[in-house]
C-alpha cells in the first residue's frame, strides 16, 4: 500500500478533554479541510484522563483530508507551575521569587518530559527543567 501524501503538520496546545471547534482548533485546522468535529471528539476521548492540563498535539493532515494526531507531554512551565502551586511565574525572575519546587518534584517533571526533551539522561533533563524554572523565578530546593 502506498503512503499517503502529507498536506500539512499542525501543532496546537489545547486543554485536555475540552477541545471545541471554536478557536484555536477551528482556525488552525479549518483551512486544511478536515472534519473538525471528528478531531475534537477523538482528541477529547484521548485526553479525558488529563482534564485541566494543557496538552500539545501534532496533527498530520493528509492530501485526502484525513488526519492522524499525536499528543505530547504538557509544556514544562505548566508542570512547574502545578508543582510550585502558583498561577504564574515571577515578573522579575532575577530579583523576585515566584515560588519553589523540591528536587523530588524536579525529578518527577524531568521523568515526565524526558521523551519530548533533547536530553540523553535524567540529569540532563533535570538541568533543562531547572533552567526553565529559574527563568520563571521558581527556585529549586535540594
Amino acid at each position: 500500500m502506498a503512503k499517503k501524501q502529507v498536506a500539512a503538520i499542525v501543532k496546537i496546545q489545547i486543554p485536555a478533554g475540552k477541545a471545541t471547534p471554536a478557536p484555536p482548533v477551528g482556525t488552525a485546522l479549518g483551512p486544511h479541510g478536515i472534519a473538525i468535529m471528528d478531531f475534537v471528539k477523538q482528541y477529547n476521548a484521548a485526553t479525558e484522563s488529563q482534564v485541566g492540563t494543557i496538552i500539545p498535539v501534532e496533527v498530520t493532515v493528509f492530501a485526502d483530508r484525513t488526519f492522524t494526531f499525536i499528543t505530547k507531554t504538557p509544556p514544562t512551565p505548566v508542570l512547574i507551575r502545578q508543582a510550585a502551586g502558583v498561577e504564574k511565574g515571577s515578573a522579575l525572575s532575577g530579583s523576585e521569587p515566584g515560588g519553589t519546587i523540591t528536587d523530588a518534584q524536579l525529578t518527577e517533571i524531568a521523568q515526565t518530559k524526558l521523551a519530548d526533551l533533547n536530553a540523553n539522561d535524567i540529569d540532563a533533563a533535570k538541568a533543562q527543567i531547572a533552567g526553565t524554572a529559574r527563568s520563571m523565578g521558581i527556585t529549586v530546593d535540594s
